[in-house]
């Protein structure tokens, strides 16, 4: 073994046909509307279409072509990936499409996963988000966190509402990314992207520094660990607008994860601080759409007065249905409430929307007391809006 990592260095006759092989899959999963390109040693290469991992040809790469393959990617970067034993990077592929890639050592050899990630930053419009997320990009202050699963969308939504403070406002805006997905050029704000491992060592050191870089934004990609929450906390509480994302799957979760991260003896102290400090919390769950692509459905809390005090009295069980409550006023959203606004605007099918929901049953009785409740898997945007008063239908695009 001692041998084969040794044997591994070598990056001498290389020919780059490995990376050309991969660079073909590359364009087919970009031609198929793929969201990620699985590259595996002694397997297929797959790709993630509508959700789906699928073949994309039955040839089969070996240890030693995938062995090849990661010296031909990395280059100079290769003894990178032998030491860490994984290794992110974005790779540009054209002018037009870049990705990010992991590429790591698994039991069979080597494996990679291209995530694509769009050049152009769509709008928070263009990504049919509820219109509340807008007033993400006007507050001044405090902590906003997007969250998800893996593969949700949630770094499509802070790049669209990035994209909107820059087009809007006259501020200083720092990231710090592990890796940057979305580059962002100086429109009306200044904007410094750092990238973790290139640009600093790591997400702590550079949110410390970006306390004394006049920053009126700071975006910190991932809250991995509680020194990073704690700075960002500090952040948030002293003047700063502060997003980040966790891999959490609702609100309720989110202020959880937070605090607990913390030891038991300094929980009510970051309690209290989260109460204070945050602003809103967006989840996504994405679900297939009739038309065989993909939405995002979404959770919003918007902090209010009751919600702060929900969170301060570790009353956590009540934010849902706070939440639910604050919708026409606030304009803040559960799971079930978004997805329902999806079936009624005729975007997704009725199995669809009962089988991502929160409590398929109470979204069923829901459904049911719609006047005229149809199966809109069966039909058209057209169908739906004749067969449902149009102040019936909520949020109903085009």
């Amino acid at each position: 073994m001692a041998e084969e990592e040794d044997h591994s260095y070598n990056l001498e006759g290389l020919n780059f046909e490995m990376l050309k092989k991969i660079r073909g899959y590359l364009r087919r999963m970009i031609d198929a509307g793929a969201s990620d390109l699985h590259v595996k040693a002694n397997s297929v290469v797959r790709a993630r279409i509508n959700g789906e991992v699928v073949p994309l040809s039955g040839e089969i790469l070996s240890k030693g072509d995938a062995l090849v393959f990661a010296k031909e990617l990395l280059r100079g970067r290769f003894h990178e990936l032998v030491e860490k034993k994984e290794l992110d990077l974005v790779y540009p592929f054209d002018d037009a499409t870049r990705f990010r890639i992991n590429i790591f050592f698994q039991m069979e050899g080597i494996s990679a996963v291209f995530r694509l990630i769009p050049v152009k930053i769509l709008t928070i419009d263009e990504l049919n988000l509820p219109q509340i997320v807008h007033t993400f990009a006007q507050m001044e202050r405090g902590l906003v966190l997007v969250t998800g699963v893996t593969g949700s969308g949630k770094s499509t939504t802070l790049a669209a509402i990035m994209h909107e403070i820059n087009l809007t406002k006259r501020k200083h805006i720092i990231t710090i990314e592990d890796p940057i997905e979305f580059v962002h050029k100086d429109r009306k704000c200044i904007i410094n992207q750092r990238s973790v491992g290139q640009d600093t060592k790591s997400f702590g050191n550079a949110l410390r520094a970006a306390l004394r870089e006049d920053p009126d934004i700071i975006l910190v990609g991932e809250m991995r660990d509680m020194e990073t929450i704690e700075i960002a906390l500090h952040a948030a509480d002293t003047g700063h607008l502060v997003f980040s994302t966790l891999h959490t799957l609702d609100a309720k979760e989110t202020v959880n994860r937070i605090v607990s991260v913390f030891p038991s003896v300094e929980q009510n102290r970051v309690r209290m601080t989260v109460a204070s400090v945050l602003k809103g919390v967006v989840s996504q769950r994405l679900i297939p759409t009739l038309d065989g692509k993909r939405t995002a459905a979404l959770e919003v809390l918007v902090r209010t007065a009751r919600i702060e005090q929900l969170i301060a009295e570790n009353r956590d069980v009540e934010i849902p249905d706070t939440i639910a409550d604050g919708k026409e006023l606030y304009g803040s959203q559960t799971f079930d409430q978004g997805i329902l606004d999806l079936y009624l605007a005729g975007r997704i099918s009725r199995d669809d929307a009962l089988g991502y929901a929160t409590s398929p049953s109470d979204l069923k009785l829901k459904m049911a007391g719609m006047a005229g409740t149809i199966d809109k898997s069966q039909f058209g945007k057209e169908e739906v809006q004749r067969e449902f008063h149009e102040d019936e239908i909520i949020g109903l695009k085009g």
